[in-house]
């Protein structure tokens, strides 16, 4: 490690000493303390190394307010977990698809000079060395990392030989159990290193991974669960069968309505891959079809990624622009059209992403913004205009405009909604304006007497006749019968497993109290049993409510 410089301990020590708090404050005193001297100011690096060492020396030293200050890039722990993005190899896709480029020695729709990809091609697409490197640039930047929220990208997951599946997540685990000098003898089997995740240091909280709807099966959706998978991101591109037969896609909106419906159904968190501007498309059609997403109880995802469609060389849609078969619609029509759309997004659900981190330099035609979320917040707050999707109300990201709300009082609201056949209570703990959102729960009550399943546009019978569901609850008989607890999440920056922030959200009890709400109105609706799908990191925590393991879930009888 670099040596501590003597001007940035003379730095972080003054700051200890007066309380520094905010960023103007630091700045000053940087320039007071170099004033004169001839030497330059310190990165936030070295400011950064200079504050462990000290703390390292007197914990009783630390100053929350002085940490968050030296944290670089302090988005990657905002929303109360350090997200590592890893890549698979590449590896043959079924899909066929237009749009989807198609580099050599990448795996399907990633380029390689895509940040996450230099990083995986830099690593040999090797899962312990892409996880441990992130780990270590996470801590570096001053983020905690001891809650993992662990992303898998690259092609189609489902696609891959399962062996290769199983391998690829354990050495993720062992990464994760290995790191920060405590060697671990690895295990010889996936479940084995789960259980030591149980109680590492670095807990791997949720697992996302992404592939097709017409992937989802029961018998995927079990291995799914194998993995220690919570969360599945669906390419879904569009609920427009043209366009869908138009680009190749392979599969149909059904096919989308039927894989979010099973995947509810079995707890799991469902994130959707939208893609306006797809050939065929116009502005009102992607708008009206953007629309349905909420509109149609078959289809309402907690998450979604908005990623409009660009024209890459490596992509057959390249040929096509070229001969003039495809052109996308101008910038500032998307821009319209995006900013319309997020005016209507519900309270529950979150926009992760409005744009793909494509190099512009790759992008033959289509938008080449990729700071076009920023763009749209500013438009939109020049017209006084609000999104009210989750990720603008969590409250790391909704103090940064409002300070104020950081002091408000925790309000509980239950937001009731149909979706895929069942009832689901979105819980939140939000300041009474609703700009805010400290906390929340998706509780799901599954279709049975007392809920009323409406038909969903597009959906056949085969899709509503029950048949899918009993062969899930045949390979998953511990949660026949069972509510959901589908995730419960404390926002504000990342604070370790073991420590307390009287300034942030989290460990204050907010997900205690929403527990005992979701299991109230479970209860009161009949369900004998309340199943969580947790993260194998969190066990423990649900263990502490009483809650114990039944296969791959956390279950609980509700007396």
């Amino acid at each position: 490690m670099k040596k501590v410089s003597e001007l940035a301990l003379a730095i972080i020590k003054t700051s200890l000493a007066r309380g520094v708090q905010d960023k103007d404050a630091l700045s000053a005193l940087k320039r007071e303390l170099t004033r004169g001297s001839g030497r330059g100011l310190p990165t936030t690096t070295e400011l950064r190394q200079a504050y462990e060492t000290i703390i390292a020396a007197d914990p009783a030293a630390a100053n929350a307010g002085l940490d968050r200050l030296l944290r670089r890039r302090d988005v990657r722990s905002l929303s109360g977990v350090a997200i590592i993005t890893v890549l698979t190899k590449p590896y043959p896709c079924p899909g066929r698809c237009l749009y989807c480029p198609t580099e050599r020695n990448m795996p399907k729709s990633y380029l390689a000079n895509e940040p996450a990809a230099m990083r995986a091609v830099d690593a040999g697409f090797d899962p312990w060395r892409q996880v441990s490197r992130r780990l270590r640039a996470l801590q570096g930047n001053g983020h905690p990392s001891d809650k993992i929220e662990l992303i898998v990208k690259g092609g189609t997951w489902s696609a891959y030989p399962w062996q290769y599946q199983q391998w690829f997540i354990k050495r993720c685990f062992d990464a994760c159990n290995n790191f920060g000098g405590t060697v671990r003898r690895s295990p010889r089997t996936l479940a084995a290193a789960q259980v030591i995740n149980e109680t590492a240091t670095h807990r791997v909280i949720g697992l996302t991974l992404e592939t097709r709807p017409d992937r989802i099966t029961p018998t995927e959706i079990v291995r799914l669960r194998e993995l220690g998978c919570t969360r599945v991101e669906l390419g879904v591109q569009s609920v427009n069968d043209r366009l869908l037969l138009r680009v190749q896609r392979g599969h149909d909106a059904a096919a989308v309505i039927r894989a979010t419906r099973l995947l509810k159904d079995a707890g799991y968190k469902t994130d959707f891959h939208l893609m306006p501007q797809l050939p065929g498309a116009t502005p009102a059609s992607d708008l009206r079809d953007l629309r349905t997403i909420f509109s149609d109880p078959g289809y309402r995802p907690d998450m979604i990624k908005v990623y409009p469609c660009v024209v890459l060389e490596s992509a057959a849609l390249y040929q096509e622009w070229k001969r003039g078969a495809y052109v996308p619609y101008s910038d500032r029509k998307l821009l319209e059209l995006l900013i319309e759309f997020k005016t209507g997004v519900p309270p529950y659900c979150r926009i992760s992403r409005l744009i793909r981190d494509i190099p512009s330099t790759s992008i033959k035609a289509g938008n080449p913004v990729t700071n076009l979320r920023q763009d749209i917040a500013r438009i939109m707050a020049e017209r006084g205009l609000r999104c009210r999707c989750l990720r603008c109300r969590e409250i790391g990201h909704a103090a940064k405009d409002r300070p104020a709300l950081l002091a408000a009082a925790p309000k509980l609201f239950d937001l009731k909604y149909e979706a895929s056949g069942g009832l689901e209570h979105f819980l939140s703990f939000e300041d009474r304006s609703r700009r805010g959102v400290f906390a929340f729960c998706r509780l799901r009550l599954p279709g049975r007497d007392g809920v009323r399943e409406r038909r969903s546009q597009g959906e056949t019978e085969s899709g509503r006749d029950g048949v899918d569901r009993k062969k899930l609850y045949g390979l998953l008989p511990e949660i026949r019968g069972a509510a959901f607890l589908r995730e419960l999440h404390t926002y504000g920056h990342l604070v370790p497993i073991a420590a307390h922030d009287p300034r942030a959200s989290q460990h204050k009890g907010l997900g205690r109290r929403l527990m005992a709400e979701a299991e109230r109105l479970a209860k009161k609706a009949g369900y004998k049993k309340l199943a969580v799908i947790s993260g194998v990191g969190v066990r423990g925590y649900y263990r502490k409510l009483g809650y114990r393991r039944q296969g791959t879930y956390m279950l609980k009888r509700l007396a």
